[in-house]
């Protein structure tokens, strides 16, 4: 097949990761000719395709694909898809993000490309925008699940969102879990003492872990009004958070005031590569996002063979199975949030019998190859006609 991937841009992050590997894995173990097409890389998050991680894989960079909405920056990015795939000739074309989902399934669509599949890592809509927007985005996407085939969630929350949401018929979705290299995560324990050491935290301490970047929705000002409490319970108890972001002075102010600069570490921005080593350092992991599809902290950590405590949003309760791998809270509620942690750090056997579950559960199911072979059975269904060519009616 000659596949081309639309993404608006290439930060360190899941989709990203998702995309870059499902490009690699297609060229390395199916043959297929694949280009990566995206749009520069921007913000404090870092760009994933430095020091060579795109490997053997064509990369087209496009100034004009941006995210935030800008007319004639948006044209002239249209403009330059359009070009891209008639000089390419793909038989699928598969876009990832809000912004070159929206104008590349257009593009693709109207270029009648045998394949338009479109992966929703997260809805570009949620509760926390005004109404106005809200409306804006929905309608946004409901016009571009028109043109496209196919529409891949990372989690079925992400399907029963758009679903109920009028975007698209239910049958238009299937669920894929985004995939990763799951041995660095088997592996994550090899440096946990070298790592801690680095990091000033003891033998005896119990490190609860937070990887997220510093940002508003990310819920650390409620993990920091639960570590008041957890500090009380668990004394030898360390929060490690894994990030960066434009809220780290309000953040270490807010612990300082609280007396707890002692009982908080900050990384910083880290490279990829350095996650899982980080998580090796962690005895648990905390997940306090008000929103996000499925967040891959949290199978990362369960395939490192660690416990989760996360909000119940979107779909977390997908691999933090309540009691089982880990607890699920009600977002917000910072008292059941403190009480979860501090039974997790107080508590060897239980941490261990609930990293063991989520290690075996989810192992094989997040391999990146397990991803593409579905992903790539998609395309296939669409080229060979086992599904509608147009869905829904497209005007």
């Amino acid at each position: 097949m000659r596949i081309a991937h639309i993404i608006t841009r290439m930060i360190i992050g899941g989709a990203q990761e998702n995309t870059l590997l499902n490009c690699l894995d297609l060229i390395r173990e199916h043959g297929d000719e694949t280009l990566l097409i995206t749009g520069p890389e921007t913000g404090p998050e870092g760009d994933l395709l430095s020091q060579g991680r795109a490997g053997e894989l064509p990369v087209e960079v496009l100034p004009d694909l941006r995210r935030a909405i800008h007319p004639l920056h948006d044209w002239k990015a249209a403009r330059a898809i359009r070009e891209s795939i008639r000089r390419f000739k793909p038989d699928v074309v598969h876009t990832h993000s809000a912004k070159a989902g929206l104008i590349g399934r257009h593009i693709a669509w109207n270029e009648k490309v045998p394949a338009v599949i479109h992966t929703v890592h997260g809805a570009p809509f949620h509760p926390y925008q005004s109404a106005l927007a809200r409306q804006f985005f929905q309608r946004c996407e409901t016009w571009a699940s028109r043109r496209c085939h196919r529409l891949i969630s990372v989690a079925d929350a992400m399907t029963n969102q758009l679903v109920n949401a009028g975007v698209a018929k239910r049958k238009k979705f299937t669920t894929i879990y985004s995939g990763m290299d799951v041995q660095p995560f088997l592996d994550a324990n090899q440096h946990r003492g070298e790592v801690r050491s680095r990091l000033g935290i003891g033998d005896d301490h119990i490190v609860i872990g937070k990887i997220a970047r510093l940002f508003h929705l990310k819920g650390h000002d409620d993990l920091i009004t639960a570590a008041a409490d957890v500090v009380k319970a668990v004394p030898r108890v360390r929060f490690l958070l894994v990030g960066d972001g434009i809220l780290r002075s309000a953040l270490t102010e807010r612990i300082a005031s609280l007396g707890l600069r002692s009982h908080f570490i900050f990384t910083g921005l880290v490279p990829p590569s350095e996650v899982p080593s980080l998580i090796g350092a962690m005895d648990a992991l905390v997940h306090t996002s008000y929103r996000e599809g499925l967040a891959r902290a949290l199978s990362q950590t369960l395939i490192a063979g660690k416990p989760v405590v996360s909000y119940d949003v979107d779909g977390a309760r997908e691999v933090c199975l309540d009691d089982e791998t880990g607890y699920l809270i009600r977002p917000a509620d910072t008292a059941k949030l403190a009480e979860a942690l501090s039974k997790l750090a107080s508590d060897a056997e239980l941490r261990a019998r609930m990293g063991g579950e989520g290690q075996r559960r989810f192992t094989e199911q997040f391999r990146h190859q397990t991803m593409t072979r579905q992903i790539r059975r998609v395309y296939e269904e669409v080229l060979s006609g086992k599904t509608p060519a147009t869905p829904d009616s497209a005007t």
